[in-house]
């Protein structure tokens, strides 16, 4: 993802406001605490440094979270049955892209420091193979047909593709623009990946890795977070420069409407079984959508220091943020949601 630069004048406008607001999850102005979207259900401590995190993936097959924390150049494997640390694995220098493969029995993450992207078995939890060069690789994607891994290539305006039988890099695909977040869509069978400055939605053929459609987010100024409502056949895209959501129908590839979220969105999670959406933003800001018939009901926001990463359990509907500061610790706050109409 996009790393926001800030000035001093910011830096030190953000630090006064956290110390006002405090480290704990807040309601915005006007909204009381009841009527937040989600609701704490425990604080788990993280290892490493009090240091920004980036992507999660889920592995349902083991029940395990894995997070990227970035600047601590560490992936976090998280139990999330028992709630507990299982590893901290070094080795993975400003990791940023993160993403399971239960069928391989794979875990790939994009060490971004190394310009390259590390397949981590899941059983040993040991890297196998470091694949590359990437020029900054971000967020990842798995296609199952081919068995390839698609790689955004965030400042190479290029999605990087690697055969996951050999780990091996294949080919690079020009996107013409800085690479957003890369998903599967099983629907279509295709790969799309955000494409910052042309404000597309690009498609990609996995088998051949050549792009088959270009589409305009409308309304929409640099696409960067994307997730699917797969049954639905809606994609979701968060816009990073002007703080806007678009719901797209995935049959037409047309924009359907936008929304208002935080500003500076980053990482979305969608829960297929509650269909609810959640945008998290550079701000701290999560917004908690619920999906209607191809449009978003809002549920509100809320507040948390540097909330930019979110995962959701589609089991069992609880929710996940890494948060990088409390109290001078990392953690992982995990919520609920207050209503699961």
């Amino acid at each position: 993802m996009r790393i926001p630069q800030f000035r001093f004048g910011h830096v030190l406008a953000l630090a006064t406001l956290v110390s006002i607001v405090g480290y704990t999850t807040s309601a915005l102005p006007g909204q009381s605490p009841d009527s937040a979207p989600l609701k704490k259900v425990v604080d788990v401590p993280l290892p490493g440094a009090a240091v920004r995190f980036d992507y999660q993936t889920i592995d349902p097959s083991h029940g395990r979270l894995y997070i990227a924390h970035m600047n601590a150049d560490q992936v976090v494997v998280f139990d999330l049955k028992k709630r507990e640390v299982v590893a901290n694995l070094d080795g993975f220098a400003n990791v940023h892209g993160i993403w399971a493969v239960p069928e391989l029995g794979r875990v790939y993450a994009s060490v971004t420091g190394e310009h390259k992207v590390a397949a981590v078995d899941m059983q040993t939890l040991k890297t196998i193979a470091k694949v590359g060069p990437v020029k900054y690789p971000d967020g990842i994607a798995y296609a199952p047909g081919p068995k390839r891994v698609f790689v955004s290539d965030e400042h190479g305006d290029a999605d990087a593709v690697i055969d996951a039988t050999t780990n091996s890099l294949t080919t690079t695909i020009a996107l013409g623009g800085g690479a957003g977040n890369t998903v599967y869509d099983p629907g279509s069978g295709h790969v799309l990946v955000a494409v910052h400055e042309k404000n597309e939605l690009v498609a990609i053929d996995p088998a051949t890795a050549k792009i088959v459609g270009r589409y305009p987010v409308a309304g929409i100024a640099s696409p960067h977070g994307v997730v699917l409502d797969v049954a639905g056949r809606l994609a979701f895209v968060a816009g990073e420069e002007n703080n806007k959501l678009a719901i797209i129908d995935l049959s037409n590839m047309q924009v359907l409407a936008t929304y208002p979220v935080g500003k500076d969105p980053d990482v979305l999670a969608f829960d297929a079984g509650l269909k609810k959406l959640y945008v998290s933003a550079e701000s701290g800001n999560v917004t908690v959508f619920r999906e209607m018939e191809k449009t978003l009901i809002s549920e509100g926001t809320l507040y948390m220091p540097h909330a930019h990463t979110v995962s959701v359990d589609p089991d069992t509907h609880l929710v996940y943020f890494p948060l990088q500061n409390i109290d001078g610790h990392p953690l992982l706050r995990i919520m609920e949601p207050s209503h699961t109409h």
